[in-house]
C-alpha cells in the first residue's frame, strides 16, 4: 500500500503543487482587492470568505458573489481565477487518469488486492506456480474436489484465460514472477493455510528457485516441481523436494507397462489417469519388437525402461553419433517408408514418434500405419495448440507433457499411499493378479471415472472413529463401505491397500479391524468419498452403521428416549 501511495504521490506532485499555486495566487487576489459593502464603504473580504468563493467557483458550482457584490476589479479577478482552476484541475485529473491507465500502476493495485484476498482465506489451499496446460489440469481437479487453489504466472494471457474458466468458486490469482520470493510470500507461502507448493512452469530453473525458496521459508511445506532435465532432477530431489516429476520418465514407465504386463499397465492408468482408457484397450498385441523414433531424452527415457523390461527395441534417430553404440540402430527421421522398412516396421508390435516435432510425429505414425495396418502407435505431443490434430490422428498413446504431470501429481495429492500401492504392485505382483484386480475395478465404476483417496484413522481425518475407540468399540474395515442413508447397501467403492507401520497389506478384506493410526487406500466413485467422509466424522452416522440405531444425543432424543421406555 505504500508503494501505491507513494507512486500516486510522485505522479501527481506537479499537479499538485499547480492546484495549491493557483488556489493560493487566487485567494490572495481576492483579498488584496478592496470590494463594497451594501453601504458603499471599502470593503476587504477575509480569508476563509475568499477560500470559500474560489472553492466553489473552482469546480465552476457557482452560488453567486459573495458577500457582496463585486466591483469590476474584482470581477476581472474572477475572470481570471475561473480559467487558472478550470486548467489546473483539468491538469490533475488528466494527469490521475494517465497514471491509474498505466500497466505498472494497475499490477500495483492489482497485486495490493490480491494479497489483501490471500490474507483473508481461511481454508486450507495449494500453491500452484503456473497456470499452462500442467497447472490448468490441476486447478480444475483440485476446485473440482471443493479444494482451494491460488495461483501465479508470469503470462498474463493464462491468467485472463483462469478468470475465464467456468470453475465453482472463485480462484485468487496474479501476474507475477513465481521465481521471486516476494511474490511467493504475497501469494500464501507463509499462510498458516497453506498446505503445499507445486511449481509446474514450463522452466526448469523458474521451478528450482521456486522449491528452494519453498523449503527456505517453510521446510516444512509439501513442494512438489516438474522438471524435464537430469541435472535439475538432482538438484531438486538434493534439498528435499517432496515429489519430483520427469513427464519423460513417467510416461516411460507407463509405456513399458503395456509392453510387458498390459493389465498392471491398465491399473497403473486407471489409478492415474482420470480418463482412463476402455478395459478393452488390454487385449491389443504389445509384446514383440518396438520402434522409437528420436533418441532425445524422450527416446532415451522410453530405452531403459523398455531394456529393463528386457523389450526388443530398434532405434531411429537422424543423428547417427546418438545411436552408435545401440545394437540395433538406423539413421533417419522415420517420416520415410524405407527408414522404417530397415527398422522393420513390418513385424514391429509398435512404434513411438518421439521427436521434439509435432509434424515429424505425425508422420511418423501415419507413415507406419500405412505399412503396417496393426502397429500400436505411440506420439508425442509437444505443443498444446496442436491438441485437436493430435485427438483426430488415431493414435493410441498420446505423450502430452503438461497432462502426465498433471496426472501424476494430482495422483500423490489424493494420497502419498498411491505411489506406494504402485510400488508393491510392481514388485510384488504379477499380471494376472492385476488382471483380477481390474476387473474388480471395472464391476465397481463401470465406464464412470475412477477415483481415489485415503483415510489415516486419527482425530483429524476420522473424529468419529476415535470416539468410537475411545468407548472401547471394535471396528472393521467394512465400516467405511457402507451407505449412510441405508447401511444395508453398499458403495461403489473398494479397499486397495491398508498400512499399519510398517506392514502393507494389500486387497485387505473388509472384516478387517481397524486400529489407531491405520493408512488405508481406497478407490471407487467420488460420491462414495463423500458419504465416507460423512461416516468418518459423524458419531451419530458412524453409530447408525454399526447398529442401525440413530446415537443422537440432543434434547429431543433424550425426551423421545425417555418416553418410550
Amino acid at each position: 500500500m505504500n508503494n501505491v501511495i507513494y507512486l500516486f504521490l510522485r505522479r501527481l506532485r506537479t499537479p499538485l503543487i499547480t492546484l495549491i499555486v493557483v488556489y493560493s495566487i487566487s485567494i490572495l487576489g481576492f483579498v488584496s482587492i478592496p470590494g463594497q459593502d451594501d453601504q458603499g464603504n471599502v470593503y476587504h473580504m477575509d480569508f476563509f470568505h475568499a477560500a470559500y468563493f474560489v472553492s466553489f467557483m473552482g469546480s465552476t458550482i457557482g452560488f453567486g458573489e459573495i458577500p457582496y457584490a463585486f466591483t469590476p476589479a474584482q470581477r476581472m479577478w474572477t475572470l481570471f481565477s475561473i480559467y487558472a482552476t478550470v486548467i489546473a484541475w483539468l491538469y490533475g485529473i488528466g494527469t490521475s487518469l494517465a497514471l491509474l491507465q498505466e500497466p505498472m500502476f494497475g499490477r500495483m493495485l492489482r497485486r495490493r488486492s490480491f494479497k489483501r484476498n490471500i490474507a483473508q482465506i481461511n481454508e486450507p489451499f495449494y500453491l500452484i506456480c503456473g497456470y499452462g496446460v500442467t497447472g490448468s489440469v490441476i486447478v480444475r481437479q483440485l476446485v473440482r474436489r471443493d479444494i482451494h487453489v491460488v495461483v501465479l504466472d508470469i503470462e498474463s494471457d493464462r491468467i485472463d484465460a483462469l478468470e475465464m474458466d467456468d470453475l465453482s468458486f472463485e480462484v485468487p490469482a496474479l501476474c507475477a514472477d513465481a521465481a521471486l520470493p516476494d511474490v511467493l510470500d504475497d501469494a500464501g507461502l507463509q499462510h498458516p493455510k497453506c498446505i503445499g507448493v507445486m511449481a509446474v512452469t514450463d522452466n526448469d530453473q523458474t521451478n528450482l528457485s521456486i522449491a528452494i525458496a519453498s523449503k527456505l521459508l517453510c521446510p516444512d511445506r509439501m513442494v512438489i516441481s516438474r522438471t524435464e532435465s537430469d541435472i535439475t532432477t538432482g538438484n531438486l530431489q538434493s534439498f528435499g523436494t517432496d515429489l519430483v516429476v520427469d513427464p519423460f520418465r513417467t510416461f516411460a514407465q507407463y509405456l513399458s507397462l503395456a509392453a510387458h504386463a498390459p493389465y498392471m499397465h491398465l491399473v497403473y492408468d486407471w489409478i492415474h489417469n482420470p480418463f482412463h482408457r476402455p478395459l478393452s484397450s488390454v487385449y491389443q498385441r504389445t509384446k514383440g519388437r518396438w520402434i522409437i523414433c528420436g533418441h532425445g531424452r524422450f527416446g532415451r527415457a522410453l530405452y531403459r525402461a523398455f531394456d529393463e523390461s528386457d523389450v526388443d527395441l530398434t532405434v531411429v534417430d537422424i543423428n547417427a553419433s546418438k545411436i552408435q553404440d545401440l545394437p540395433h540402430q538406423v539413421t533417419g527421421v522415420g517420416t520415410e517408408a524405407v527408414t522404417l522398412t530397415e527398422a522393420g516396421v513390418m513385424d514391429a508390435v509398435g512404434i513411438v514418434a518421439g521427436t521434439p516435432n509435432d509434424a515429424d510425429n505425425l508422420s511418423i505414425i501415419m507413415t507406419a500405419r500405412e505399412m503396417n495396418p496393426k502397429i500400436l502407435t505411440v506420439v508425442r505431443q509437444n505443443i498444446h495448440a496442436n491438441k485437436l490434430v493430435f485427438k483426430n490422428s488415431r493414435a493410441d498413446f498420446i505423450m502430452e507433457p503438461g497432462r502426465i504431470i498433471a496426472n501424476r501429481i494430482l495422483a500423490h495429492v489424493k494420497s502419498p499411499l498411491v505411489p506406494v500401492f504402485i510400488e508393491q504392485m510392481q514388485e510384488k505382483y504379477d499380471d494376472v493378479w492385476a488382471h483380477t484386480l481390474i476387473n474388480r475395478m471395472s464391476s465397481v465404476v463401470g465406464d464412470q471415472e475412477l477415483d481415489s483417496w485415503a483415510f489415516t484413522i486419527g482425530e483429524e481425518e476420522t473424529p468419529a472413529l476415535m470416539q468410537a475407540f475411545s468407548q472401547g468399540e471394535e471396528l472393521k474395515l467394512s465400516l467405511f463401505f457402507k451407505n449412510p442413508f441405508d447401511r444395508k447397501r453398499n458403495l461403489h467403492a473398494f479397499p486397495l491397500m491398508l498400512r499399519r507401520g510398517e506392514h502393507i497389506e494389500m486387497l485387505p478384506g473388509e472384516l478387517d479391524l481397524l486400529q489407531p493410526d491405520d493408512e488405508i487406500l481406497i478407490c471407487g466413485l467420488n460420491k462414495s468419498n463423500r458419504r465416507m467422509q460423512w461416516t468418518a466424522n459423524n458419531y451419530n452416522v458412524l453409530q447408525y452403521i454399526l447398529t442401525g440405531n440413530d446415537a443422537s444425543n440432543n434434547l429431543l432424543a433424550r425426551m423421545l428416549k425417555r418416553t418410550s421406555s
